[in-house]
């Protein structure tokens, strides 16, 4: 189960690739995620029910980021308390795309949406939204929990037709693509990597969204785009726990009266730490959804 789905790797170029992880209790994974996402472009998780571990892991390129991965992981240990060892395994670069491939079928999620590859042929699904990825691109099979909370809960709003829409984190662009696609409205995007920033445009672009999806490079709420488009109906942010209660200031601050956020990437446990931080902001809980050890918080202001 992949944390996001893009990854930078030319699938066209001959490399070397390794897997790299590490395995933590629960309350480390967010940490060593971060360590791990400063080399590798994607990061999943896969839980241990025998023992209650979880394995973080991710493929990148040998030799790619070395350096900057040894500093996360040294601050990973002394944040957490957990001392991980790094495991490595070659990883062979057509395998890889070849599993990736084989890992990414067609997903039906909610009443609403289809995500599928680009190496999928045939006829979209009737009655369905279908966004396609391109799944040289793709890491996992598009069935995380925290992206299928939001997709489902974005259907539950929907028929408020917010106006003004921001997709903090956009990674994919998937949220911002579905959210264009099924309320017709202009979508701003924003990811803080130059390759995530890229990904994002191109699958857009190869859902006909370019129109309505605009992809801009920024750190958060600090990006000026963001700011000066505020006040916003509804809000979008899949990312981490911790930067989600950091950044509950401001999004109380530019959510337009009666707008709403869908908050994800949190497991369970961390679900009432964020509900928390953001109802000392004046926001409420309208709802939660639930997939799997993930839950999505839909606020409202």
């Amino acid at each position: 189960m992949a944390h996001c789905y893009t990854d930078t790797m030319n699938k066209r170029a001959p490399m070397q690739l390794e897997t790299i992880s590490v395995t933590v209790p629960e309350a480390a994974t967010e940490a060593y995620e971060a360590a791990l996402a400063t080399a590798c472009a994607s990061v999943g998780f896969f839980r241990n029910d025998a023992n209650d571990l979880w394995r973080v892991e991710g493929v990148k390129a040998v030799g790619t980021g070395d350096t900057a991965l040894a500093a996360a992981l040294a601050l990973a240990e002394a944040a957490t308390g957990v001392a991980a060892a790094l495991q490595r395994q070659p990883t062979p670069a057509e395998g890889w795309l070849a599993h990736t491939r084989a890992s990414f079928p067609e997903q039906w999620i909610g009443r609403r949406f289809a995500i599928r590859g680009t190496h999928i042929t045939g006829p979209p699904a009737p009655g369905r939204i279908t966004l396609t990825l391109d799944a040289g691109l793709a890491f996992g099979s598009g069935e995380h929990g925290s992206t299928r909370g939001c997709l489902r809960a974005l259907e539950t709003i929907a028929w408020r037709q917010p106006q003004r829409i921001l997709d903090l984190g956009t990674g994919s662009g998937i949220l911002a693509m579905a959210a264009a696609r099924l309320l017709h409205r202009p979508v701003l995007a924003v990811d803080i990597e130059p390759w995530s920033v890229r990904v994002a445009q191109q699958n857009a672009q190869s859902n006909g969204l370019s129109h309505l999806v605009h992809v801009a490079s920024g750190n958060g709420w600090h990006t000026a785009t963001v700011r000066a488009s505020a006040p916003y109906d509804l809000v979008f942010a899949n990312i981490l726990a911790r930067p989600l209660c950091a950044m509950a200031h401001d999004l109380s601050g530019h959510l337009a009266p009666g707008g709403r956020a869908i908050l994800s990437g949190l497991l369970r446990s961390q679900a009432r730490w964020v509900l928390a931080a953001h109802r000392r902001r004046g926001l409420r809980l309208e709802r939660s959804v639930s997939e799997g050890v993930w839950t999505t918080l839909v606020l409202c202001r």
